[in-house]
């Protein structure tokens, strides 16, 4: 999914007419358009046999997943309770924030940096570490979310995605991803690290959208998710996000009237539909400033401002920084 930001919608601007989506909105994928913004990219499988006493912390940097083949641990990240995690449990931590796995809450962490010469096949890809006890075997990875300044969008997801399983079963899917990752990751052929890639694409994916089907009350974007109506207005937005949209459009989209459509959208997604819109445009200029495509004048038309000051007031607001800065914060990063 290392697709750069497309610009669709740009031939729209100058007429001001909300774009014809019909069918197209109805079937359209937000969960894929939010992804496809924020450019996934899997870096590594590997397989990990721990034996208690163990724990191990991870810095902050990628995102990280596990599949619990067998047994039980814990994970815990900075300012949150322990999760207890057992057998046939996915997670995923898509922040990037420091955490540590163990087999007890109490037992002192060794970092992961000092223990891969020593415990680390990289041959195999296999981690094997701990004491004398009992034993756990899971699947982990890394993976990047690419985009620039994505907090808008990443803020609807917590420190911890855990899908339970069901009394230990594991799901067709699941078993199947973790299978192909771990048999690709032991038996390096050519187009290897691309199917790793690609297969952990997938599981990212597919977690995230069994995730989301569990949610009660998400928000964000996740909360339109199970919502035919406001699934369209979001995935007009994602597909025509440079478009001058109106709530009168969006509710026209959603089949709704706008006093209804603006209530429900603001209910499910956790704000109101232009300042959702809004967001998402900033968002869009912070990740084309970061990456040296365009310069903060070109920014700031791209995305329907009149004025630089305009354009440079709303980014600082929103990240907390000036739009010149975004490439710098994004190579220091």
């Amino acid at each position: 999914m290392n697709n750069h930001i497309q610009e669709p919608g740009l031939h729209d601007r100058s007429s001001g007419k909300t774009p014809d989506y019909g069918m197209a909105a109805t079937r359209a994928d937000v969960l894929s358009q939010v992804l496809t913004l924020i450019r996934l990219r899997g870096e590594l499988v590997y397989s990990a046999q721990l034996r208690a006493p163990w724990s191990i912390a991870f810095p902050k940097g990628a995102a990280h997943f596990y599949f619990v083949e067998t047994g039980t641990m814990w994970v815990k990240t900075l300012g949150a309770e322990p999760i207890a995690v057992s057998q046939g449990d996915m997670l995923l931590l898509p922040h990037g924030t420091g955490h540590l796995i163990c087999d007890d809450p109490a037992t002192p962490p060794a970092e992961i940096g000092g223990l891969i010469s020593e415990h680390f096949d990289r041959d195999k890809s296999v981690l094997d570490y701990g004491g004398d006890g009992a034993s756990t075997r899971l699947v982990g990875g890394l993976f990047h979310f690419e985009g620039g300044s994505l907090a808008a969008i990443m803020a609807a997801l917590p420190l911890v995605v855990h899908i339970p399983s069901e009394n230990g079963k594991t799901p067709d899917w699941l078993h199947a991803l973790t299978h192909f990752l771990v048999k690709e990751s032991h038996e390096v052929e050519p187009g290897s690290s691309l199917m790793i890639s690609r297969l952990i694409d997938l599981l990212v994916i597919r977690t995230l959208r069994t995730w989301a089907a569990s949610q009660t009350h998400p928000g964000g974007w996740i909360g339109a998710l199970g919502d035919e109506r406001i699934g369209r207005a979001l995935s007009a937005i994602h597909t025509a996000p440079y478009h001058p949209w109106t709530v009168e459009g969006l509710a026209s989209i959603s089949a709704m009237s706008r006093s209804i459509f603006a209530e429900r959208f603001t209910a499910r997604v956790g704000e109101a539909p232009l300042h959702y819109v809004k967001r998402l445009k900033l968002t869009l200029a912070a990740d084309m400033l970061a990456s040296g495509g365009l310069r903060v004048t070109q920014a700031a038309e791209r995305i329907g401002y009149a004025s630089d000051a305009a354009f440079s007031r709303a980014f600082k607001a929103q990240f907390g920084y000036a739009p010149s800065e975004a490439r710098q914060r994004q190579d220091g990063s």
